[in-house]
């Protein structure tokens, strides 16, 4: 699906703003079909953004169910002769869309567009009535998982395991955009080099019967290569690679014409690079590369997890600042305004799924909670391999054409133990290589599951480890912590002839917080436990990147082990930097993107 855009032959109206809302408290709004008349409601809300934080009743912070916007839209005139399409960037964790008295378009998946063809519900030059249904609940055969429970005071919970809070709403923008009835549908652009050739490698796909023909532009404005045909392989002469901090882009334009006569056109940005991994290196353009960053959330103060064009830019902005080449989008893919910036930036991501909290021995005391196993018929079941499997697909489909994207992370801390999880994650593995051979694909490595019992390793191009000893492990005394992440960062280096990245390493931290002792919570203590994990790091050479847990403290549930939400970011949850990015700060601006020297 490509994004909405607007030129000559395509047109854009972006719906972000105030609507009407309604909580579904009653679990009423479908069988009454609440879509077919305007919303009975004095509330308003801001899109995008999560509705948890916005209001000051706490029912409504908390409801578990379905949720309702609506909003008058207004179709343009010129648009007669098009397509006319909707689209929702994001609908956490479920949406439906009503135009007037029809459903036209269904999706579970929270963090992923979704769209539908309208032209024969609208008329050019009027206006319709646009409703969308939000659902925040989640089972056991949902990514991410979660379970909800009836509390003996009636009231319904939505329990998860993953440790950042249930967000729900239209997280990003809502669009009507038009296309040509012919028209371009989708585009995959594949890159590498020869000597001082760029090479791209282009399929494209086209809604009805349409001639070819590429274009491609440099930064100064310059066409300096150009193609025909729905698929082929172009030359650039003298090209100028996209590096990590040092990015470089092409516009490659794609025309469609009918009979001679150009009917359609979409441009995007393109970097021409490669990824590989060799033996113990990760090589972005054949040199190795050394990552140095976090793992993020989208979560600020009011919005939730709602994208802010302002924040994007501040928090990219801090990312220079403290000398970060990637982040992770942990635990979910991020906003596409986001993937754009990178790729403009240098930054480079592992682009990750929404498969977290697929581990219920985390229940018992890190989240409090009854065991259960991870696989089974009322857990992780054949009905959420195959959930997982379509969010691979449309992840891939949404970033493949992202220089920024260099590897594809299947799921966070899930239970790789059992016999079992190597059957259910195999075809995972498989399917990010079948759709994209060019990048790397991981999985991140929860603690527990130790060199000799995990048995998803074997099946990654790169071993991702989330690692907490002097936290969660050793808490409090980091000599010990320091000798056992060495010798275990042996074993992963002698067992597996893969690059490591540590993403995830960090200790909660208050802001403002002193020790003289040095005390757990202290910027003392978060100090010294990052520099400790450095001078690991630094030792084994299959260590080829650290991302601290995390950037910026966020949201979590509520929890007797979390503190107004987890406290572990170098940054507060408003961006201020604790003593620990200043730290880092003076480590990875001499760091740059190679490995620092023991």
């Amino acid at each position: 699906m490509l994004r909405p855009q607007t030129n000559q032959y395509r047109e854009t109206v972006n719906l972000d703003g105030i609507w009407d809302f309604k909580v579904d408290f009653q679990d009423e709004g479908i069988s009454k079909s609440w879509w077919k008349q305007k919303l009975d409601t004095k509330l308003d809300i801001a899109v995008p953004a999560s509705y948890n934080d916005l209001f000051t009743d706490i029912a409504i912070r908390e409801h578990v169910g379905w949720v309702w916007y609506q909003k008058e839209v207004h179709v343009p005139k010129g648009w007669n002769e098009d397509r006319v399409f909707v689209r929702v960037d994001s609908a956490t964790h479920e949406g439906v869309v009503y135009v007037n008295d029809v459903e036209v378009a269904r999706h579970v998946g929270g963090y992923m567009p979704f769209s539908a063809d309208i032209t024969k519900f609208v008329k050019a030059g009027e206006k319709f009535r646009l409703t969308i249904a939000v659902s925040n609940v989640l089972t056991n055969e949902t990514i991410p998982p979660g379970e909800v429970v009836t509390l003996d005071t009636g009231r319904k919970q939505q329990t998860y395991l993953h440790d950042f809070y249930n967000y729900s709403g239209l997280h990003r923008s809502v669009w009507i955009y038009s296309t040509p009835k012919i028209a371009l549908k989708d585009v995959t652009v594949r890159t590498s080099y020869q000597g001082s050739d760029g090479l791209i490698n282009y399929s494209t796909l086209i809604e009805g019967n349409g001639e070819v023909s590429v274009t491609i532009i440099d930064e100064d404005g310059k066409v300096v290569a150009t193609g025909s045909g729905a698929n082929g392989e172009i030359k650039i002469p003298n090209v100028k690679l996209w590096h990590p901090g040092k990015a470089y882009l092409y516009k490659f334009e794609v025309a469609v014409s009918e009979s001679g006569k150009q009917i359609d056109q979409y441009s995007l940005n393109v970097g021409v690079r490669t990824v590989e991994v060799k033996g113990q290196e990760f090589l972005i353009n054949g040199e190795p590369f050394y990552f140095t960053g976090f793992g993020m959330h989208e979560d600020h103060v009011v919005l939730g997890k709602g994208h802010s064009n302002q924040f994007l830019v501040n928090d990219f902005e801090l990312l220079k600042w403290v000398g970060a080449n990637s982040f992770r989008t942990s635990h979910y893919p991020y906003a596409e305004e986001v993937m754009d910036y990178a790729d403009r930036h240098g930054f480079v991501i592992i682009d990750e799924t929404a498969a977290v909290g697929q581990n219920m021995s985390m229940a018992d005391g890190v989240f409090g909670g009854t065991v259960k196993p991870t696989f089974g018929p009322e857990t992780c079941n054949d009905a959420t391999q195959a959930e997982l499997l379509k969010s691979i697909r449309e992840l891939i489909q949404r970033d493949k054409n992202h220089p920024s994207v260099v590897m594809w992370s299947i799921t966070n801390e899930a239970d790789t133990i059992p016999e079992a999880s190597y059957e259910f994650f195999k075809p995972a593995f498989d399917l990010t290589h079948e759709l994209d051979p060019t990048r790397p694909n991981t999985y991140i490595n929860v603690m527990f599951a130790t060199v000799d019992k995990c048995k998803v390793a074997p099946l990654a191009d790169v071993i991702c480890l989330n690692r907490y000893w002097g936290w969660y492990v050793d808490h409090y005394d980091l000599e010990s912590a320091e000798k056992h992440l060495d010798a275990e960062m042996s074993l992963w280096e002698n067992k597996y002839n893969k690059p490591i990245v540590i993403t995830e390493y960090g200790a909660d931290t208050l802001v403002g917080g002193h020790s003289v002792h040095k005390l757990p919570w202290s910027e003392e203590y978060q100090y010294d436990f990052l520099e400790m994990h450095h001078r690991v790091f630094d030792k084994h050479p299959a260590i080829v990147g650290e991302q601290i847990w995390n950037f910026a403290d966020f949201q979590t549930k509520p929890g007797i082990f979390r503190v107004l939400g987890n406290k572990k970011g170098v940054f507060s949850r408003d961006r201020q930097p604790k003593a620990a990015a200043h730290l880092v700060r003076a480590r990875w601006n001499k760091t740059g993107n190679r490995k620092p020297k023991k």
